[in-house]
């Protein structure tokens, strides 16, 4: 399990904005040196002679797809998203070691080798990747009541799914050549994975350290599981109204309202627990402080004097705390991580240039093949040379291990037919729109894979949206079908930048581990389709079972979720097409304050604040999500989680050190799938809330 990648906006990360390959290779080595002093076991100098298998891929899917369940579970509360790479290396790892020497080859057995486990890795990262747009975008076109319902648009969905898991796929190789070997882009999750994986392999103690961080991954997954399934029939074991009984005893109303209306009880978030303990402090600290800010003082005292007609909701009499901060949060977002891009504008720029002059020679590449293939044209040697690149230095696979410029010039071409025909017949997207939002998609992929590259930073939501901006004003039959095909170009975009990135950043591990771009490619084709069955069928049964992820009429305060990432892609569209509430002049005024502080402040940390500080400054984005987000609940188990964290690694660093993304991401992982089964139960008519001594009022209607 990685660090989180805001669907919504970016997630600020403490990482170097530069690096070489040849610095890289520097500090591999002197991690390969610690790792070979280690006893080999009697396998390890085997050499790997598959590097693409249908165990690995089959086994990386599978684990990718509970990944996908946690994602889509946090995604519709809190908008972020967890990648699976980690999660998938020890996982896979743990898996498939120990079964490549029990079972016969022919029933999966042989060895498995580091390779192979980059292959696993690859697919798993594949088939988590695709929730982006079912937590953001898509649920926001039903809040809006442009779609039906999600079982009867199952069709559509699923057809607009497989289009965005492969154009995303298919036009990510030929920016392999760019972004991982010419421009040699540090990419530090995909580089920690590749460095997990050869650690794993390389010694008889990086096994035994494997199975151990494999051991204590399973042991959180089984509790967070176990309680958050139990937790259906027994409410105490997800919530525990502590303030409000308190309130109670002393009968002191103030303290039960701070309970049972503004949300501040406890519940047993396990995902947000591990979340809080990979998250860094600023932002962990920025999302809580300014919660209690906005949830516990200004928006209670505003209720009180009037200035507020009530503490939630949307109401037309006038401004609540989540309707006052919504604008003010959205501008903290989006400006913020609009900035961060500028601020490296020269480096996205040698991006995007260099991205456009790869895609285009080959492009000519494969206009050359079908006039000689084709059309039987006789070529000259010049013009069959003249769009050829050259390999670069730093290359080191050979012609047989790269994946073949047919296959993703074709796969490309089909995609995009296929998008344009799903758009048009499903969505009704003319043709040129459709092919405007594509290319925008592929254009600002470029955008998103340099900053990922470089600060581990995937801005998806600024993405999108830019999307959105230019499709304000696109022509339409009507105002519904104006804010659908803003929101579906928004939706294109993000989807293909979520995925190029994803895609590049495997290939980057693979480049670091030496498993060829092709066999990664294979596994993450085969990943792709157990992504899309996932990410449409995890939407749908969450949908059936929370109406109020869609219904327009039930707002994100009275829900289970806090549908963060939705109201906003909401709520932005509704402003680029003229269809948004009026604010009020206090509202107007405090969103010109924070957009002119989301431009100015990553300015002034960028070019006046030393580096060795920038871990401290706030972080904007995580200001923004906190007005945004109407359950105060959540940042405060990320805080728990956090400060966890801090007491376990004074208490035991190294063990810190070795176990605490293991431990996060089996607290992530376990309470997504016991969601889901929840979900399940939920739908079946199953009685829940058994016990309801600890709900408030002892009511079962107050029940989670």
């Amino acid at each position: 399990m990685t660090t989180p990648a805001v669907v919504e906006e970016k997630f600020e990360l403490d990482s170097p904005t530069t690096s070489s390959y040849k610095d890289e290779k520097k500090d591999y080595l002197k991690d390969e040196i610690s790792i070979s002093s280690q006893p080999k076991g009697p396998l390890e100098n085997i050499t790997e002679e598959f590097h693409f298998t249908w165990r690995s891929c089959i086994v990386g899917s599978l684990l990718g797809c509970l990944v996908a369940a946690s994602n889509t579970y946090l995604g519709l509360k809190i908008g972020w998203t967890f990648g699976a790479s980690l999660f998938g290396a020890i996982f896979s790892f743990a898996i498939l070691k120990p079964l490549s020497r029990i079972l016969p080859p022919k029933w999966g057995g042989g060895y498995f080798g580091p390779k192979e486990n980059c292959s696993a890795q690859s697919a798993a990262t594949t088939a988590g990747g695709l929730s982006a747009g079912f937590v953001s975008g898509v649920p926001a076109m039903y809040k809006l009541g442009l779609m039906t319902t999600p079982r009867e648009d199952a069709a559509a969905l699923i057809l607009f799914t497989i289009s965005c898991a492969f154009y995303g796929l298919f036009f990510a190789v030929p920016l392999r050549s760019h972004f991982v070997v010419k421009q040699d882009l540090t990419f530090p999750t995909p580089r920690a994975s590749a460095i997990t994986i050869l650690s794993l392999h390389d010694s008889v103690e990086g096994e035994k350290n494997a199975m151990k961080k494999a051991v204590w991954m399973g042991i959180w997954f089984l509790i967070s599981f176990l309680w958050t399934f139990i937790s259906y029939w027994l409410p105490f074991l997800d919530t525990l109204h502590i303030l409000y009984y308190i309130g109670e005893a002393a009968n002191y109303v103030p303290l039960q309202d701070a309970d049972a209306v503004w949300g501040w009880f406890f519940r047993w978030d396990f995902p947000f627990f591990g979340a809080g303990l990979m998250t860094p402090g600023s932002t962990v600290l920025s999302f809580f402080i300014s919660s209690i800010i906005i949830y516990g003082i200004i928006g209670p005292l505003l209720v009180l004097n009037g200035t507020f007609v009530a503490p939630m909701g949307f109401r037309a009499a006038g401004d609540t705390t989540n309707r006052f901060f919504l604008w003010p949060g959205i501008a903290l977002m989006a400006l913020s991580a609009f900035t961060e891009l500028f601020i490296h504008y020269d480096s996205l720029w040698r991006g995007v240039k260099g991205g456009v002059e790869e895609l285009r020679l080959a492009c000519m590449r494969g206009v050359n093949f079908f006039r000689r293939i084709v059309l039987r044209t006789t070529l000259s040697e010049e013009q069959n040379n003249r769009y050829n690149s050259v390999m670069d230095e730093n290359e080191i696979f050979a012609e047989n291990q790269l994946v073949p410029a047919y296959w993703w010039i074709g796969g490309t071409f089909v995609s995009i037919i296929f998008t344009c025909a799903i758009m048009g017949e499903y969505f009704g997207m003319p043709v040129y729109q459709s092919l405007i939002a594509v290319i925008l998609g592929f254009l600002l992929s470029f955008v998103g894979i340099q900053a990922s590259g470089e600060t581990d930073i995937n801005p998806v939501g600024s993405i999108g949206k830019m999307s959105q901006l230019v499709f304000a004003r696109m022509p339409a039959e009507s105002q519904n079908a104006v804010m659908k095909n803003n929101l579906m170009a928004g939706n294109i975009s993000a989807s293909a930048a979520s995925q190029a990135v994803d895609m590049v950043g495997d290939l980057k591990t693979g480049q670091l581990v030496g498993a060829s771009p092709r066999s990664q490619f294979l596994a993450q084709l085969v990943a792709s389709f157990f992504a899309i069955a996932v990410a449409v069928g995890f939407f749908i049964l969450f949908t059936e079972a929370y109406p109020c992820i869609i219904d327009p009429n039930i707002e994100a305060s009275d829900c289970v979720f806090g549908l963060v990432a939705v109201t906003a892609w909401q709520n932005v569209t509704l402003l680029l097409t003229g269809n948004g509430d009026p604010l009020s002049k206090g509202s107007i005024i405090a969103t010109a304050v924070c957009a002119a502080a989301a431009v100015v402040l990553p300015l002034c940390r960028h070019f006046f604040l030393p580096q060795k500080y920038h871990r401290f400054f706030p972080s904007i984005s995580a200001i923004g999500i906190a007005m945004i987000n109407p359950q105060p609940e959540v940042p405060w188990s990320m805080f728990l989680g956090w400060a966890g964290g801090k007491v376990w690694k004074r208490v035991n660093a190294e063990a810190y050190d070795n176990l605490m993304f293991s431990a996060a991401g089996g607290l992530i992982a376990g309470q997504g799938i016991a969601a889901l089964l929840q979900a399940a139960l939920k739908i079946g008519g199953v009685q829940a809330n058994v016990v309801v001594a600890t709900c408030i009022g002892k009511l079962a209607e107050n029940c989670p």
